[in-house]
């Protein structure tokens, strides 16, 4: 009696007017193939709280995980929860552990504030290296809120694993782990998407819940697509959510449910959605996490870039790429299109040449030419399962993951000014000195490329032996081609060149000769006519007209002696005044140079 006065009183309680602030659950993560799932957990409450004499939850509590041995752990995924705004750092069979997410509700009745939370952490790292065994978590507390929430019955811990672990005797299968956090009263709608039915022979439904009484079963109902289910008498089909484990068939998971629905008769062919409806006029139930397996033999199509290979001044591009049918349940036929796009300008389409198995991929090599309309820096889209025009024809697990995007920038030669040729004064067997310096920054049209200059061309194609001296460079034999390579730091270079040519500057006369050996002005010297002017001839006459000595490009310079007409004191002539005529016999120069110049011994 005492317990029946005490259930009503929380009827009447819970049926005072609520607001309620959770989150939406949705998809976590989708696995295709030969996978199955399991729930290990526990409860922290010693008792069901409806029936607490002594509201009290503990800290630590334990469950058993015990695969098969073929039994592959693919993903462990740790949700715990508990009254109050929450503890966010517990302990994983002695492991310190962190949320990663966390979930909350907030529910508002009679004024007073409740609040509920849940975490999760991937801790598939470490239920992989434990394997089969115990699994203690500890150092939860709600012991805070225990009192507070004990006024409503809603004081509670738990914590729950769920694990999904591949095997290669199972079916192809489609599994979704959903989460987030919502709850009843009074009811509750949540639609699963990213379903894909193919078979639904021994299809199931798991849940994770929290707060459900097993004393509690008021209008309480749980459908799948309209139709009421349950799994008696475990879980009655007016009783779903209270208290119980059904892969242990334990009805002691005080205030917390893991249970597992067969839904074959709940879920048709081709469905890509299911609804899910729970509702309650009394017990408070909080929905956390939700796993459905489903048979899909569908293959998952995706394709990536592996690399682009791209020449100097081409628009002609050799693309690398790789299509994968990782996440998938069937093979990906060959002659899958894929289609190719440039921005958003369609190019063509190439084919799969394989059957490509489950977790198989196909390697390729597409040569593409980019149209001149493209501008040299562009995205280059794939889209496997495309026919050009968005629609493919392979019917797949995920439609939306089919396309892969790169951005490209063609390699074009870098764009230069043409540069004059250079002419400088012969300085003797077409020797020359030249400054072309500024060259480097005259040629530029981008004042990032990077100049170089080479006498070879086959060294500027190749980038070494580089001219150093650009100031003071020494032509040795004219003409000379100068090459100049231009460099963008992208791969792609341009050549250009101009010429360095040396030319017959006029001569300059030295009109006084001290033939004294000094070593100063001893021979009548010509700046420019030496191995210049090859053909020259030089006359020097005397002040009476006469021929005293004659010279050419083979002959030493006149020295005050000489070797034509009278010869005075062994050929040396007095000082003087004398006069000097010379031929350039230069198609430049036609008029001879002229003048005077003054001898002294």
């Amino acid at each position: 009696m005492k317990q029946l006065i005490k259930n009503a009183l929380i009827a009447n309680l819970l049926l005072i007017t609520s607001v309620l602030f959770g989150q939406d659950i949705s998809l976590l993560q989708q696995f295709n193939g030969r996978y199955d799932f399991v729930f290990i957990g526990n409860t922290l409450n010693p008792i069901e709280n409806s029936f607490q004499t002594s509201v009290s939850v503990l800290t630590s509590s334990s469950a058993q995980l015990s695969l098969n041995t073929n039994d592959q752990i693919e993903k462990a995924y740790l949700y715990w929860a508990g009254c109050g705004t929450g503890d966010f750092d517990i302990k994983l069979n002695g492991q310190s552990i962190s949320a990663d997410r966390t979930f909350s509700i907030q529910r508002v009745a009679s004024n007073l504030v409740f609040d509920y939370f849940s975490a999760f952490k991937d801790v598939t790292g470490q239920v992989q290296a434990t394997g089969n065994g115990n699994y203690t978590i500890s150092d939860l507390d709600v012991s805070a809120f225990i009192d507070f929430h004990a006024q409503r019955g809603t004081n509670f811990a738990g914590w729950a694993i769920i694990v999904v672990y591949k095997n290669p005797n199972l079916s192809l299968n489609q599994l979704n782990v959903y989460d987030g956090m919502q709850s009843v009263p009074d009811e509750v709608n949540i639609t699963l998407n990213s379903l894909n039915v193919i078979d639904n022979n021994d299809a199931k439904i798991g849940f994770l819940a929290w707060e459900g009484d097993s004393g509690i079963a008021v209008n309480e109902t749980l459908r799948i697509n309209g139709t009421p289910i349950g799994n008696p008498p475990l879980n009655p089909i007016d009783n779903a959510f209270n208290g119980t484990n059904s892969l242990t068939n334990s009805n002691v998971l005080y205030n917390m449910d893991l249970d597992v629905f067969p839904i074959q008769n709940n879920i048709a062919i081709g469905d890509t959605s299911a609804q899910i409806q729970l509702t309650s006029s009394q017990d408070f139930v909080m929905i956390n996490a939700i796993v459905t397996k489903l048979n899909s033999q569908l293959p998952d199509a995706m394709i990536g870039i592996n690399s682009i290979e791209k020449q100097c001044g081409s628009r002609s591009i050799k693309v690398n790429y790789k299509v994968t049918n990782s996440n998938s349940t069937a093979l990906l036929p060959l002659n899958t299109p894929i289609s190719i796009y440039a921005n958003t300008i369609y190019l063509r389409t190439i084919y799969t040449q394989t059957n490509i198995p489950i977790d198989g991929n196909e390697i390729g090599q597409v040569t593409v030419l980019i149209p001149n309309s493209i501008p040299n820096n562009f995205d280059l889209k794939l889209v496997v399962d495309d026919i050009g025009t968005g629609s493919g024809i392979v019917t797949e697990i995920n439609e939306t993951n089919n396309k892969f995007l790169m951005p490209v920038e063609l390699l074009i030669p870098p764009i230069f000014n043409s540069l004059p040729n250079l002419e400088s004064c012969n300085l003797g067997n077409s020797k020359g000195k030249f400054n072309f310096s500024d060259y480097g920054t005259l040629v530029k049209t981008n004042l990032n490329d990077n100049v170089n200059f080479f006498e070879l061309i086959e060294n500027a194609q190749n980038n070494v032996n580089p001219i150093l001296n650009t100031s003071n460079y020494n032509l040795l034999n004219s003409p000379k081609t100068i090459y100049i390579r231009l460099d963008n730091g992208l791969g792609c270079y341009s050549i250009t060149s101009f010429e360095l040519t040396t030319k017959n500057c006029l001569p300059t006369v030295n009109s006084f000769v001290s033939a004294d050996n000094d070593g100063f002005n001893d021979t009548f010297h010509v700046d420019g006519l030496k191995n210049i002017f090859l053909n020259h001839k030089i006359s020097i006459y005397n002040r009476w007209g006469k021929l005293v000595w004659t010279g050419n490009n083979n002959s030493n310079e006149w020295d005050g002696f000489a070797n034509n007409g009278l010869l005075i004191d062994d050929k040396q002539i007095p000082s003087g005044t004398y006069y000097y005529v010379i031929e350039l016999n230069d198609p430049d120069y036609t008029d001879p140079l002229t003048g005077y110049l003054y001898l002294t011994k």
